[in-house]
């Protein structure tokens, strides 16, 4: 779990019951925005914004890190083990090697303007989660292996009704590829069919006392654990789906 410090550190929880086991430190940290893990490769990847790079810490506590040159967002891992960097400014995907090695740079369409977060998926196509509070459009859109075309989207204009978002900010994809969208302003989490059609709503405003900022899907448990993040305060509530 990231949590939001002086320094930033990360905090080991116990999957079974939870508890606290220790915290590390990344060196050379500022900001994270992100983390993610790779059961191959037996690794953390935490994405440092202001830092402009990833931290990759393994399983003894050793840590590196690699340049991304542009300040990442989200990240996830693809089947092929490589780290996907979502980079809104420029509004790219940058897919690097588990140790660093940049292996091609993917550009949105132009109706993806502010991108937070990208998962691939089997077919080798992403889905996308993008919105800005001077953006207009708040969506969801599966994109095209090659990054140019929109292939099915869901949402569009700014609203709490069914079929809209305010800040769609992370996304998790179970193993048959339905889509959790954890929508911020609205505080729920959107389930999506594999063509991102509007399925049922996770959790509501009621149940969360801040917006969900991350998401991470425990596949084996089909345990959902959601950031709950408020003004002051946050936790991790975890869900079972």
């Amino acid at each position: 779990m990231l949590r939001s410090k002086e320094r930033n550190q990360i905090e080991v929880y116990d999957v079974i019951t939870y508890r606290f086991q220790r915290c590390l430190t990344v060196q050379d940290a500022r900001v994270f925005t992100d983390m993610t893990s790779c059961e191959h490769c037996l690794c953390v990847y935490i994405a440092n914004h202001f830092g402009a790079c990833v931290h990759r810490l393994d399983l003894d506590g050793s840590a590196t890190q690699w340049a991304v040159n542009d300040k990442p967002n989200g990240l996830s891992v693809n089947t092929a083990h490589n780290v996907l960097v979502t980079c809104r400014d420029v509004r790219k995907i940058k897919e690097f090697s588990s140790h660093g090695e940049m292996l091609r740079r993917i550009s949105f369409p132009d109706d993806v303007t502010h991108p937070w977060h990208a998962v691939q998926l089997a077919s080798s196509q992403f889905i996308v989660c993008h919105s800005d509070l001077d953006n207009a459009i708040h969506q969801v859109s599966m994109i095209s292996a090659d990054g140019r075309h929109i292939v099915h989207s869901h949402g569009g204009q700014r609203g709490s009704d069914i079929g809209q978002y305010s800040k769609p900010r992370h996304l998790a994809v179970d193993s048959r590829e339905f889509v959790f969208v954890a929508d911020s302003d609205n505080r729920r989490v959107t389930l999506l069919s594999p063509t991102l059609n509007y399925v049922r709503q996770i959790l509501a405003g009621g149940e969360l006392t801040g917006g969900p900022g991350r998401l991470c899907l425990d596949v084996r448990r089909r345990l959902l654990h959601v950031a709950d993040n408020g003004k002051r305060t946050g936790r991790v509530v975890i869900f079972s789906v």
